[in-house]
């Protein structure tokens, strides 16, 4: 492997975790590198189904060591809850490691995100509501509080102090009232206490791995098209959900990266506002959406679902300099007479291949499809090329060209070993 990110190639939900928990199975180390709670993955394994927010899906290997990285937002109450989750379902998850870096979401955030969004009115953002871009703004003004102030309760008290003064005419001004500060680090500090043997400083467990070739699994939250940089601004995450984002988050430099493999359902979907050139409305869309249980890990919210989209896939594969793709959920379109494919905008009379930077000019994009055949065939039970129906493999050799980037994974079904290895 030995470094390995994995990275999601459109707007989420396209079975990063299972990708993940498949690579996880041979890894020493898994690094959860950015987001937060806002982010869910589903995995499907010999042990049940089970959707984990922060902690990283490697869990489930309990040979690995699982890092929630300086680049992760933590919220210690939600976190404490899934691990009391899954020791529930004897989990083991004495491998977790948390480092003192990772900056902590506190209820003020979570106020902040719902008053926020809420004011946009007609421009909501949609947000989970967990307080995820409030604790990246506070990290960028310098002022956001970190695992490891947990350590040491009187500075703990006397930095949320200090916080909490500058930050009352903000949460005034969309009517939060102010906080009861001591309370507040109370119940952190007792939550400290359940977390405590699992926080450490984590760089040198990274520094160690990578220098003895260890195999390690970068595990990516949302997608490329919700990066702050690259995705469809402002209708994106708060965090860098790229490759390179992946590095940063987790301490690794970009020379020690092996292979960077994007992962992509077989058609789009989306959860929230903003752009989404093939959404689609239709019977098909409802039929998709049933069949795929196409519901939000972390909102439940029903996702907006379309055909798939090459522009925005080969946007994202260019950016990430994929090695190779995951190709998820090809076992939903069995059954369809037709699957299209977006392989081109049509912008104010003009045709266009590259995926617009101004979410503005994204909404008035109106896709130009390929048209293919579709398959009756189930695929579950294949675990091979050859075991592919003629047309599905033609569906794949396309968008591998479409993407420029070879497709090495086809998922076929939501379990563990239902997946065909290229």
């Amino acid at each position: 492997m030995p470094v390995t990110a994995v990275v999601g190639g459109h707007w989420g939900d396209e079975g990063k975790g299972k990708v993940i928990n498949l690579l996880a199975r041979d890894a020493d180390l898994v690094i959860r590198g950015h987001g937060g709670a806002n982010a869910g993955h589903t995995v499907v394994n010999e042990q049940g189904r089970f959707a984990v927010h922060l902690v990283p899906a490697g869990i489930f290997n309990p040979k690995a060591v699982c890092i929630i990285g300086p680049g992760v937002a933590v919220h210690p109450g939600l976190l404490v809850a899934e691990l009391d989750e899954l020791g529930a379902r004897e989990i083991d998850t004495s491998g977790l490691r948390v480092s003192t870096a990772a900056h902590l979401v506190m209820p003020y955030h979570q106020s902040l995100d719902k008053a926020e969004d809420a004011a946009r009115e007609e421009r909501r953002l949609g947000t989970t509501g967990r307080g995820i871009g409030p604790t990246y703004v506070d990290k960028s003004r310098r002022i956001g509080l970190r695992v490891g102030d947990l350590l040491d309760a009187d500075a703990f008290r006397h930095k949320l102090r200090f916080v909490l003064d500058r930050k009352y005419h903000e949460l005034a001004a969309v009517g939060v009232q102010r906080p009861d500060a001591e309370a507040m680090a109370d119940e952190y500090l007792a939550l400290a206490k359940r977390l405590q043997p699992y926080i450490t400083e984590t760089q040198p467990l990274v520094d160690e791995a990578v220098a003895r070739g260890r195999q390690v699994v970068l595990e990516g939250a949302h997608a490329t098209l919700l990066d702050l940089d690259h995705g469809t601004y402002p209708y994106v995450t708060s965090s860098h959900c790229t490759v390179a984002g992946l590095l940063q988050g987790s301490g690794i430099g970009p020379r020690r990266l092996t292979r960077g493999i994007g992962v992509y359902k077989a058609y789009c979907s989306r959860v929230g506002e903003g752009p989404f050139p093939t959404e689609l409305f239709d019977e098909t869309a409802e039929r998709i959406r049933e069949i795929g249980h196409e519901y939000g890990t972390t909102t439940g919210r029903p996702r907006r679902v379309g055909w798939f989209d090459a522009v925005a896939g080969r946007h994202s594969a260019r950016i990430n300099a994929f090695d190779g793709i995951a190709l998820t959920r090809l076992d939903i379109l069995a059954g369809f007479s037709e699957l299209r494919v977006c392989t081109a905008y049509a912008l104010d009379g003009e045709t266009i291949d590259y995926f617009p930077s101004q979410a503005e000019t994204l909404a008035r994009c109106q896709p130009v499809y390929e048209t293919f055949a579709g398959w009756d065939e189930p695929l579950t039970e294949a675990r091979g090329w050859h075991d592919l129906p003629a047309n599905a493999q033609a569906y794949v050799r396309r968008l591998e060209v479409l993407l420029e980037a070879p497709v090495q994974l086809i998922g076929v079904g939501e379990g563990i070993e239902e997946i065909v290895q290229l």
